[in-house]
């Protein structure tokens, strides 16, 4: 029997697509008063010859093709069995998709004058939920001829959009607040990346409804990361290194905290210098044998690489830019217990 007219609809929950197309392959070739069932949480996109022509809110819509029963049928044998007037649904969830991820897979760098290094990093994670806001500008400039688009297709550029702006917001908020204070600012935060995203989501047809900051703090980058990323200039580093290994040596075996938590946070230099100098004293005896290891009077390179565990190549680079006073003897350099104190201490 020949189809007189289709009836398309697509009863789903759609929990992780966003659009699905009717057919899914091929092209369509619905007779002329086929019906279209929207449900309460969709919207349809009808394409006709290639054209996107109507977009159907939730109920019955009548659709309007050349497709018309019978003669249909004879006509596309002089198309190879293939309909000269091809048509296409594509139904849009309109619900909201919530508690989608976002995290930092990076650290953002953020000024922070008057503390620590005067730059500090801040990673975070939270959730974000989207919405498509205009099917027909998603489905033609997102989806194209696709028979399902799911949340995983554009969940990447999404993010990387937000954390773009994220990026832009604690850049401003930098400038005026501390990292300390920052942090606790992560709900205005979030709304003015919300703001800052609203433009480039409608563009591509979705709206932003939620982005929350769960977590912001400072990165626990180690001194070698923050050194890999230009932002420590080797004197800096090789205190920063030798403050780890004294503190990690006098706590425990094991080691401790170490220093980046208090990087992150903006702790200064000195601060942090003079905490493990006094943690190593209080425990000298009590340690271990780094704790508790005296300093000879006059060392060689790689001896005060030893004592500070670093290498000698960084030691080298400390007497080279001046920061770490040394005697040449030769083409020998030998440092003195004096001047290796100052370094550490200054």
């Amino acid at each position: 029997m020949a189809r007189i007219f289709d009836v398309i609809e697509y009863a789903s929950e759609m929990n992780d697509e966003i659009v699905h197309r009717f057919p899914e392959e091929g092209i369509g070739d619905f007779r002329i008063g086929s019906q279209v069932i929207v449900r309460e949480s969709q919207s349809a996109v009808f394409f006709r010859d290639g054209n996107a022509l109507d977009v159907f809110k939730p109920g019955r819509h009548t659709i309007a093709t050349a497709n018309i029963p019978y003669l249909i049928d004879l006509i596309g044998k002089a198309f190879n069995e293939r309909t000269p007037f091809p048509a296409e649904v594509y139904f849009v969830s309109r619900k909201e998709f919530a508690n989608k991820k976002w995290g930092t897979p990076q650290p953002i760098i953020v000024r922070n004058p008057g503390m620590g290094l005067g730059v500090a990093l801040l990673q975070g994670h939270g959730t974000y939920s989207f919405q498509v806001k205009d099917p027909q500008q998603f489905v033609t400039q997102i989806v194209g001829a696709q028979g399902t688009y799911r949340t995983t297709d554009i969940e990447e550029r999404l993010r990387t959009m937000l954390l773009s702006k994220l990026q832009d917001v604690l850049g401003e908020t930098g400038a005026k607040n501390s990292v300390p204070e920052m942090i606790g600012l992560t709900e205005e935060i979030g709304a003015a990346v919300r703001v800052k995203s609203k433009d480039d989501f409608e563009a591509i047809g979705l709206t932003l409804k939620t982005f929350y900051i769960g977590n912001l703090k400072p990165s626990e980058k180690s001194a070698q990361e923050l050194r890999d990323m230009g932002m420590l200039d080797m004197a800096t580093y090789t205190q920063l290194q030798a403050a780890d290994a004294m503190r990690d040596a006098a706590q425990n075996q094991s080691g401790g905290a170490g220093l980046t938590a208090g990087i992150g946070a903006g702790m200064g230099i000195g601060n942090l210098m003079g905490q493990a100098l006094q943690g190593g004293m209080q425990n000298t005896g009590a340690g271990g044998a780094a704790a508790g290891a005296k300093m000879p009077d006059i060392m060689t390179p790689a001896e005060a690489a030893q004592f500070m565990k670093v290498t000698e190549d960084d030691i080298l680079s400390a007497i080279t830019d001046g920061s770490l006073k040394a005697k040449k003897v030769g083409k020998a350099y030998r440092i003195s217990k004096d001047n290796l104190e100052s370094f550490m201490n200054s």
